[in-house]
């Protein structure tokens, strides 16, 4: 699976690690959530950096697609759950639902897919620290993209921090020996389709009309039924079911893309998106502890180095001068991240 952006659009999630915006209001008065939210932003985290340990896990008994369908088709069976609890309705317009057939597949279908195929042949621990890169790659479309969000030194410098920590943990000095470039190649063209899916939203899907939670479970469906569209024409129907894969996938869809959105709503909303985003700077901490520790996979020194300086750069990349605040209390803030979700709307990165 970023960082919040400026408030404008409402954006429905990727999840991870990518995700959506909410109306930055408190709670209604007298009405306290049941968990402290520093409990609930812990769970995020551990939800959202364990999704690659699951996706390497279910490919293990699943084709990637298969993987993504059923990542999709749990984590919108969660959110539609969700909707009708609150009785949203699904969005009526026909345009809004053109444009959540792009987001679904640029947020969705298509980074889900690429990340189940790059865990073919890469660790979990890598795929989690490409994860990272959104950032990166946001700063560069949002100023290619939204032409009033300019760089500033800082952030210039934290790209190139940023893409420094990308060549070391690829270990560029050594030429990439050891490392497969096709499944990298893919764990960071998935990281890059986030970004690219953020600023479509932020540009497409203002102003519809329609709640947060409605956009985004509808984006869920759309996904859902992309991949059931691919998937067969892609793979052939499972022969077993086999226990431990199986319960991976389901848990990274109805856990990392279902009930993470949810969290993340309430967060949002009790501490802010600034807060709220800081969990995308845990995911590829915890994604490398559970693959070394439960995974066994081997972990050399520039992995975790060049991780913290990609972290380092991604943080720098998301920084902006202060400014006296100015109240607008209609105005929407986005949060992502997977992963996530990542000046761009839905920034939190996410696998």
């Amino acid at each position: 699976m970023s960082a919040p952006c400026e408030p404008r659009a409402t954006t429905p999630a990727s999840a991870p690690p990518p995700a959506p915006p909410v109306p930055p209001t408190p709670a209604p008065a007298g009405r306290r959530p049941a968990l402290d939210w520093r409990i609930r932003f812990a769970g995020l985290s551990l939800i959202w950096g364990f999704s690659f340990l699951l996706i390497k896990v279910g490919t293990e008994g699943y084709a990637p697609f298969q993987v993504t369908f059923g990542r999709l088709l749990a984590g919108a069976a969660v959110l539609v759950a969700a909707m009708a609890m609150r009785r949203e309705r699904l969005p009526r317009s026909a345009r809004t639902w053109g444009h959540l057939t792009v987001a679904a597949l640029l947020l969705n279908a298509l980074p889900f897919s690429l990340f189940s195929y790059a865990e073919l042949t890469i660790p979990s621990t890598l795929a989690g620290i490409c994860n990272a890169t959104s950032p990166l790659w946001g700063m560069v479309l949002s100023v290619v993209a939204l032409s009033e969000d300019r760089p500033t030194r800082r952030r210039v410098a934290g790209l190139g921090v940023g893409f420094l920590g990308v060549l070391t943990v690829l270990g560029a000095w050594q030429g990439f020996s050891g490392l497969d470039l096709p499944g990298t190649g893919m764990a960071l063209l998935a990281s890059f389709c986030y970004p690219v899916g953020w600023i479509y939203v932020r540009r497409t899907l203002a102003g519809t009309g329609s709640s947060t939670l409605a956009l985004t479970g509808s984006q869920l469906l759309l996904g859902t039924m992309q991949l059931a569209v691919v998937t067969p024409l892609f793979t052939s129907a499972p022969t077993s079911f086999p226990l431990l894969p199986t319960l991976s996938v389901l848990a990274l869809g109805a856990l990392g893309t279902g009930l993470a959105v949810l969290l993340q709503y309430g967060l949002v909303q009790e501490v802010g998106p600034t807060t709220a985003q800081m969990v995308t700077y845990f995911i590829p901490v915890i994604a490398t502890a559970a693959g070394v520790a439960l995974l066994g996979e081997q972990l050399s020194w520039n992995t975790p180095v060049g991780a913290v300086v990609v972290l380092i750069g991604a943080a720098l990349t998301q920084s902006r001068p202060r400014r006296a605040a100015v109240p607008d209390p209609g105005a929407l803030a986005a949060v992502p991240p997977e992963p996530s979700e990542h000046p761009d709307a839905a920034r939190l990165s996410r696998s």
